[in-house]
């Protein structure tokens, strides 16, 4: 018997030798095919992009996964005990597996397959996810739960226990398009990570298993008893206590994610440009996956008034043009309802609504809205109903081909019909709509910073959901007599004076194709001899091209290549009335550096730039401060930072431009701008046949302008010059912006001469003369010897002059 048992025990023991030297050469085998631990050590988790406005509000964010980076040291620790209990709870205990747990899964798993039960329980360490999350796939094989083993070991050996952890914490998927918990905690609730509460907290640790199966809208019940679950082990670990236990178990399951992710409402078109200009300085990669934190300039405020001011002046002259008809027309015989939902209305034209006409009377029409989008919270609710009275669509007269619009309105059928699909707006009284139509006309505003640089404020137009093309940056049209403070900013460093006398009377030009060009003023008429200030502040044509012949056009040329108005400007003596192309940014930008006396700025939409860890790669202003470093503040100096931009107008010149363009606010083509309340500056701009109409004012810390027009370059009326059509853009915007701004007067250099002159005649002038403007002059300057530049009649221009285009062409060049 004995014998016996000593046989069984050897065979047993052969047995066991063979099968652990098999396990073991398995093992050795499959330890050859691991993935390097080390890559762990330096991983870097693709992370989003997050652009963030002046302020520190958040306008946009991208990604190919919606993820942010957070260390672990930065992470709750009641969020950590959360996830331990859900998921591992020895974990800063075992060596990366857990045997024990192990073991009671693989029981549990052979009970459940002998009782017939497919399901099957884990025991995944965190250790052993982040093996798999990271240099594994997901396939459910008995090989790749042993490397994954394997390699939970040597990532023990690798790694701390909290290195691990925080690859794990940033790595995770939870649901909603978030990866990772800080990313979680926005797409969820809306906050940061110290701002969850213990609810919160277990409820995104009850998230990894299975994010679909505890959906917080599709699967409620589920979702809160996974976290009451998760509560539960916490209490058990004594994490918590009884109290707090019992609180956070009772909490409903609130869920109200950020809506960061949209952008700013109203910034599309500014948080556009900057995505692409990130793209182009660190390519899609940095942009998607490198957790990049952009500090825009932009004021929240500022754009806010900005589109509201834009789009407030489009739609009131686009109903001057009437009426165009409905969006489409519905068969209410059918399923109208089902119908109205297939049509589409961008985002960022809230709080307009669709909505098709049921019933038409002779006081309103009675509409049926379309139902706002599902939040995800169950079916969708029937259309609500309103009504347009008639007073709310008076304004609709109909649109006639070729101009003009039809009878006045008297009843609501004058204007729609039952089927009719319209855009509404919500008006002052309840249940009330006004009808309202997308303006065919379009346009762009920038305001900026004119001593920084700094875009505070960009619409690209009326509706980005609409059209994403941004007039702001991308549209080259011509800036009309938007252009000429820059003829006569030359003309003043060439040695003229605002007093300086310029004959105002029709002037020709022969050009080498023998064609005969004469710029007539938009009123059709001529004034006789004028002072500079005279022909800018009236927007004079044919003295401001005389002024640019005498100088010689190249000077033009140089000014506005210097200021980057144009890359290359043609030798055309229409340039001289804003015949070339250019942006309204590069046009704010030129009179910025009027506005701050003559310094080059850069525009930018980018303060600076941060990696993932918060070191700065990138700064706009890179002007150097030593004593900015100091590590504390001891009462000592406040530092003082050289400026060292290039001047490029002469401070003076700059000043006598902008006193000028004060006067065109004062007496000329910017009367409107007078509702300001504050010293402003600025310049109309009009082009041949209106079809392009600007404004670009300023005060002494803001520029703003103002470049309105269609798509597809049409005529937009008499009516729409730009002292009648942007100015009022300009102006509404600056009131609003600057309510509560003192009003500070323009800075004049030291040295500057003011002296009474008549702007008539230009000559000098009595105090308390009628009339009478105390003129900018130079140092040395004297008024009294001012030249009267009469000239000839016929002018000709050599092929240089004109250029390799051959000259003028006919319809360019600005008006008024």
């Amino acid at each position: 018997m004995l014998r016996f048992l000593g046989l069984l025990f050897a065979a047993g023991f052969v047995v066991f030798c063979g099968l652990a030297a098999g396990a073991g050469y398995v093992i050795w085998e499959t330890s050859k095919t691991l993935p390097d631990t080390q890559q762990l050590a330096t991983y870097e988790p693709p992370v989003m992009t997050r652009v963030h406005a002046a302020d520190g509000s958040l306008i946009g964010e991208y990604a190919r996964e919606r993820r942010l980076f957070v260390p672990v040291s930065a992470v709750p620790e009641r969020l950590i005990h959360a996830f331990l209990s859900a998921e591992d709870k020895t974990f800063y205990e075992h060596p990366g597996v857990d045997w024990q747990s192990l073991v009671r899964a693989v029981v549990v798993n052979v009970q459940n397959r002998l009782q017939g039960s497919r399901r099957l329980i884990g025991a995944s360490t965190i250790t052993q996810q982040v093996a798999k999350n990271f240099l594994l796939t997901s396939d459910r094989t008995i090989e790749r739960k042993l490397k994954e083993a394997l390699l939970a070991f040597r990532i023990e050996e690798a790694l701390s226990k909290d290195q691990i952890l925080e690859l794990y914490l940033n790595e995770i998927y939870l649901g909603l398009g978030s990866y990772g918990v800080a990313a979680a905690a926005l797409n969820y609730f809306g906050k940061p990570l110290n701002d969850l509460t213990l609810a919160e907290m277990a409820y995104l640790a009850a998230l990894p298993k299975a994010p679909n199966n505890y959906h917080p809208h599709r699967e409620t019940e589920r979702a809160v008893e996974r976290r009451n679950w998760v509560l539960d082990r916490m209490r058990e670990n004594d994490f918590i206590g009884a109290d707090e236990h019992a609180e956070a178990s009772a909490a409903p399951l609130e869920v109200s994610p950020a809506q960061g992710g949209e952008g700013l409402f109203s910034a599309e078109s500014f948080t556009e440009e900057v995505r692409r200009e990130v793209l182009d300085m660190y390519g899609e990669d940095k942009l998607y996956t490198g957790g990049l934190s952009v500090r825009a300039t932009l004021d929240p405020e500022y754009q806010m008034l900005a589109r509201q001011a834009l789009a407030s002046g489009l739609m009131g002259f686009d109903r001057k043009r009437g009426w165009r008809g409905p969006l489409a027309r519905i068969d209410m015989a059918g399923d109208w309802a089902g119908k109205l939902k297939e049509h589409e209305i961008a985002s960022d034209l809230a709080p307009w609504r669709l909505a098709v006409v049921t019933v038409v009377d002779e006081t309103a029409a009675t509409i049926a809205l379309q139902p706002k989008p599902s939040s995800g919270r169950g079916a969708e609710a029937a259309p609500d109903s309103g009504t347009i009275p008639l007073q709310l669509m008076q304004w609709a007269r109909p649109a006639r081909q070729g101009g003009g619009v039809g009878p006045e309105v008297t009843t609501p059928g004058d204007v729609v019909s039952v089927g009719d699909v319209v855009h509404v707006a919500p008006a002052e009284e309840k249940g009330t709509w006004h009808l309202v139509q997308i303006p065919e006309v379009n346009g762009a505003l920038v305001a900026m910073d004119p001593h920084t640089g700094r875009v505070l404020a960009m619409v690209g137009g009326f509706s980005y959901g609409d059209s994403q093309f941004n007039r702001a940056v991308q549209a080259l049209r011509q800036p009309g007599s938007a252009i000429k403070p820059f003829v006569y900013a030359a003309a003043l460093d060439s040695g003229y004076t605002p007093a300086s006398v310029v004959l105002d009377a029709p002037i020709e030009f022969e050009l080498p194709t023998g064609e005969i060009w004469s710029p007539r003023n938009y009123t059709g008429e001529f004034y006789g001899p004028s002072t500079l200030r005279r022909g800018i502040e009236l927007s004079r044509n044919a003295m401001t091209v005389r002024l640019a012949s005498d100088m010689g056009i190249g000077k033009l040329k140089e000014f506005t290549e210097r200021l980057g108005i144009y890359d290359e400007m043609p030798r055309m003596m229409a340039m001289a009335l804003g015949a070339g192309e250019t942006t309204l940014l590069k046009m704010a930008t030129a009179y910025s550096v009027i506005a701050n006396g003559g310094r080059r700025i850069e525009p930018t939409l980018i303060d600076r730039i941060q990696d993932r860890y918060g070191r700065t790669v990138y700064r706009h202003d890179q002007r150097d401060c030593p004593s900015c470093r100091a590590e504390t503040w001891q009462n000592q100096p406040e530092p003082e930072i050289f400026d060292d931009r290039d001047e490029v107008i002469n401070p003076y010149t700059a000043y006598q431009i902008t006193s000028m363009l004060e006067g065109v606010v004062e007496r000329g083509t910017g009367k409107v701008l007078q509702t300001v309340g504050k010293p402003v500056a600025g310049k109309t701009g009009t082009t041949n046949e209106v079809r392009d109409s600007w404004f670009i004012g300023f005060t002494p810390d803001l520029t703003v302008g103002v470049y309105v027009g269609y798509d597809n370059p049409e005529p937009m009326g008499r009516e729409a010059t730009g002292g009648q059509l942007a100015a009022p853009i300009v102006a509404e915007f600056m009131r609003e912006a600057l309510r509560d701004v003192a009003a500070t007067p323009f800075r004049v250099p030291a040295g500057i001469q003011l002296i009474p002159i008549d702007p008539n005649t230009g000559e000098r002038a009595a105090y308390g003369d009628a009339n009478v403007i105390l003129e900018a002059f130079k140092p040395g300057e004297d008024p009294a010897t001012e030249p009267l530049i009469i000239g000839g009649t016929v002018m000709p221009v050599n092929a240089g002059e004109a250029g390799a285009e051959g000259g003028l062409t006919t319809g360019t060049g600005g008006l008024y």
